[in-house]
């Protein structure tokens, strides 16, 4: 098909992947993004995979393995903080804004338009408006709806599909390398820990310090806690700020009140190995967000394409969904550049990203079938098993997924 204007919205991981993509085959590209901040210091720890590294390459970021830092093992620490297990599986650990800023340094600002919020598509059969909050109309051949779990295009185009609620929350921290006592450093960095509660899971990390430092002493060691927490009395009472406003489903972290802070330095005292529990009483601003996940039916309509976590939001068991980004962005691209029309473009990258999607929903949702069963506290729980050291530290992550 000739090239023309793609609009993108959303300036996220994959909204960035589709602007380098399409800008590389030809395509005139617009950038809409609703924040008007910087989005760097957003996000984590992120899990990689050579599909992304190959992604990055793809579109001229020289980003590879020394970008993240490098995991040689997986272990599990009894509340003793003695190795009950250990299995050697090489991987490497990177930062979301390892991966954002060099997206967002290499496309022109002229491209780029912050602090517009969608409002509504309007599609025809040869054409697609994007209208914004401020009147502003924008026109283009295609657009990519990369604008994540709260998606404004998805919840139009379907309408009464939203995230589904696991039953637990994710707690998550992160210090400096450098907090880490010697003892902690030669047990802890270079190795995915994890902890293994009654109900709950506990994952721990290194990963690259500020301004994607990957040098020995700057970098930063990230954990995440799952522990249960129904929707309507736990997860609205940990969002709640000191002023008795609820945040939703996420709370900003220094607006965490001290009394839930105190609880779960508490409970990771009496819950977790000694190790972990230190490291969680000397992370400064932890903060909860309620685990989702979300299976969109469909991703084109017409002229628009979901793409990312507008489609398909994976629990952060699979520690995927940056990868999964790019590889939809890079897909989109591709079936565009086929020489047919739009829609048998559209319809062919739908196919191809939409059993990716599920497969990833699927296994995460897996993952954390255990965690889910006793938060939902039916009587119904998993078997242990499921739960056990060997069983979690060999299934975690993306293990057999196809890219």
């Amino acid at each position: 098909m000739s090239k023309g204007r793609a609009l993108i919205i959303g300036v996220s991981v994959g909204g960035l992947f589709a602007a380098h993509f399409l800008r590389a085959a030809g395509w005139d590209v617009a950038v809409f993004e609703r924040s008007s901040g910087d989005l760097a210091d957003r996000g984590a720890s992120i899990g990689t995979r050579d599909d992304l590294f190959q992604a990055m390459r793809r579109v001229g970021i020289a980003l590879d393995p020394s970008a993240g830092v490098a995991v040689r093992a997986r272990i599990c620490l009894d509340a003793r903080g003695t190795i009950v297990h250990e299995v050697a599986t090489p991987s490497v650990t990177s930062a979301w804004d390892r991966v954002y800023r060099p997206l967002r340094a290499a496309l022109p600002d002229s491209l780029y338009r912050s602090g517009r919020r969608l409002e509504r598509v309007e599609t025809t059969d040869s054409s697609v408006a994007a209208i914004f909050d401020d009147g502003m109309r924008e026109t283009g051949d295609l657009l990519i709806a990369a604008d994540g779990i709260h998606s404004t295009v998805r919840a139009q185009l379907l309408p009464g599909i939203e995230s589904s609620y696991a039953g637990y929350v994710g707690w998550r921290g992160v210090i400096e390398e450098r907090a880490l006592s010697a003892e902690e450093h030669a047990l802890l960095f270079g190795r995915m820990t994890f902890c293994l509660p009654e109900d709950e899971l506990v994952l721990a990390l290194g990963m690259p310090g500020r301004d994607a430092d990957t040098r020995p002493g700057h970098r930063r060691y990230y954990w995440i806690w799952f522990r249960p927490a129904d929707r309507e009395h736990e997860l609205a009472r940990l969002c709640t700020d000191e002023s008795g406003k609820c945040h939703g489903s996420s709370i900003p972290p220094h607006l965490v009140r001290a009394e839930v802070l105190a609880e779960l330095r508490e409970a990771a005292g009496k819950n977790l190995a000694p190790q972990l529990a230190a490291i969680v009483r000397r992370t400064a601003q932890p903060f909860p967000h309620g685990i989702f996940d979300l299976e969109s039916p469909r991703m084109v309509f017409g002229r628009v394409a979901l793409l990312g976590d507008a489609a398909f939001v994976a629990r952060p068991h699979v520690g995927a969904g940056v990868t999964k980004a790019a590889l939809d962005a890079q897909c989109l691209a591709e079936t565009l550049t086929t020489g047919t029309d739009a829609g048998t473009a559209l319809a062919r990258y739908a196919e191809k990203r939409a059993e990716f999607g599920r497969l990833l929903v699927a296994r995460a949702r897996h993952l954390g079938a255990y965690l889910e069963a006793h938060a939902a506290g039916t009587g119904q729980t998993k078997p242990v098993e499921a739960h056990s050291a060997r069983t979690v530290l060999a299934e975690y992550g993306t293990v057999g997924i196809p890219a």
